[in-house]
């Protein structure tokens, strides 16, 4: 009775939603999707068409309809340019869930999300038993940039060149860490997200150096887990709520200013998507996710507006390009800060690209399910990235981080992929 209950509000809320489209069309224009396959079913409009009438929809073709739900980048593209304000986004992070309240898990993903992700200590000895012998199944690829490929799973991983996990992950050097607020008169809660602590790990003492040197305490809580984005986009609600609680066990009700990320999907993640998907909760952790994701802010974001980092004038340093990643920029209105980030060394200058907001094509899953339309898409944005002669692309999260790397190394170019974080940190 009470999955019956959860669907039925599921489907209510859909249709309160999908009230706002006037179907013009605009979403068209925007969708890194349908650039690439023209198909009305891809873009927004046609998936919001698809999904009147879901209940029945539901009943005569499930499996149809969540297939082109999951051809999506979850991007936001067309909710950032939605004339109406319709969200898009919203709609079908809650049509999945749906889907899958109706016709349940894949066994794979039900052992990935239930079995695995959500039990942190398990996820997270599995990933240091790969990272140990990630060499048996891979091969080194690019030596510039530090890639493998993974022949013996190209059922899987296709031809992609991968950044392997690191040796050592984030949590092992820093287990936990609870220092006082100095002389910036701030304390941050530090979310370091799945792909800092496990490959990315530079990224995370980035954030650590500029802290200290700031003067920011930090508070780091042990036994964190993922942000559930990963399970809700594939409509697990169980699971994301599961990991949402793990999570206010960490940082509900603990003593600090704001809580800091530098991926931009844990921000958009935090400080969107959980109080949107918390109705199933109970009165009280709705209370702490909405008190929680009020301090969340992104890292860039943090440093210029909370800190007052700013750029040194005439700054004509070694040429860095931004990418924008979606979650930061299109979600959470975040353009300027990384920019002003990179430049306040003086150390580099920034030299935009053509289209530096579109999306890179990686998408979670979506780069998965979708190799073929996730590199069309990666391949565009490399092109913008090499035209600039740029010597470091530069962005805010590290799954894009991933599919720049890829859309480069497969290339043979030379150029550097960084977070915005390790170049300021690099110059301190």
């Amino acid at each position: 009775m009470g999955d019956l209950k959860r669907l039925h509000r599921l489907l209510m809320d859909i249709d309160d939603m999908l009230a706002g489209c006037m179907r013009c069309g605009m979403c068209q224009s925007v969708c890194p999707v349908f650039a690439r396959t023209l198909n009305e079913g891809d873009v927004a409009r046609g998936k919001i068409a698809l999904l009147e009438g879901l209940s029945h929809q539901m009943i005569t073709d499930a499996q149809g309809v969540k297939c082109k739900l999951e051809k999506c980048l979850l991007c936001g593209s067309c909710s950032a340019s939605c004339p109406s304000g319709v969200k898009a986004t919203d709609i079908f992070l809650k049509a999945r869930a749906a889907l899958t309240e109706y016709t349940g898990l894949s066994p794979i993903k039900k052992a990935i999300f239930r079995g695995t992700l959500t039990h942190p200590e398990l996820f997270n000895r599995l990933v240091n038993m790969g990272s140990k012998f990630q060499g048996i199944m891979t091969k080194k690829a690019n030596a510039y940039h530090g890639t493998s490929c993974a022949p013996m799973l190209s059922s899987i991983l296709g031809n992609r060149q991968i950044v392997p996990l690191a040796s050592r992950p984030f949590r092992k050097s820093h287990p936990s860490m609870d220092t006082p607020a100095g002389k910036s008169g701030l304390k941050v809660a530090f979310y370091p997200g799945c792909l800092v602590d496990k490959m990315y790990t530079g990224i995370g003492e980035a954030i650590l150096k500029v802290m200290k040197h700031h003067g920011v305490g930090v508070f780091l809580p042990a036994n964190q887990a993922c942000c559930g984005m990963p399970a809700l986009a594939s409509g697990d609600t169980k699971s994301f709520e599961k990991l949402v609680d793990l999570n206010l066990n960490c940082f509900s009700g603990k003593g600090f200013d704001v809580l800091v990320t530098p991926c931009a999907t844990c921000t958009a993640t935090l400080k969107k998507v959980w109080p949107m998907m918390a109705e199933n909760l109970d009165m009280k952790r709705r209370r702490e996710i909405d008190a929680l994701s009020a301090k969340v802010m992104d890292i860039n974001q943090f440093l210029v507006d909370r800190v007052g980092v700013r750029p040194k004038d005439g700054a004509e340093g070694r040429a860095v390009t931004f990418h924008d990643p979606c979650h930061l920029g299109k979600s959470l209105g975040v353009f300027s800060q990384p920019r002003t980030l990179i430049q306040a060394s003086g150390k580099y200058s920034v030299k935009e690209m053509k289209d530096a907001n579109t999306c890179c094509g990686s998408g979670g899953s979506f780069n998965l399910q979708h190799y073929e339309t996730s590199t069309q898409i990666g391949q565009k944005k490399r092109d913008n990235i090499v035209a600039t002669q740029a010597e470091i692309v530069a962005t805010g999260c590290p799954a894009c981080m991933m599919q720049l790397t890829d859309m480069l190394a497969s290339k043979g170019d030379n150029v550097r992929v960084k977070h915005s974080i390790e170049l300021y940190a690099e110059t301190l």
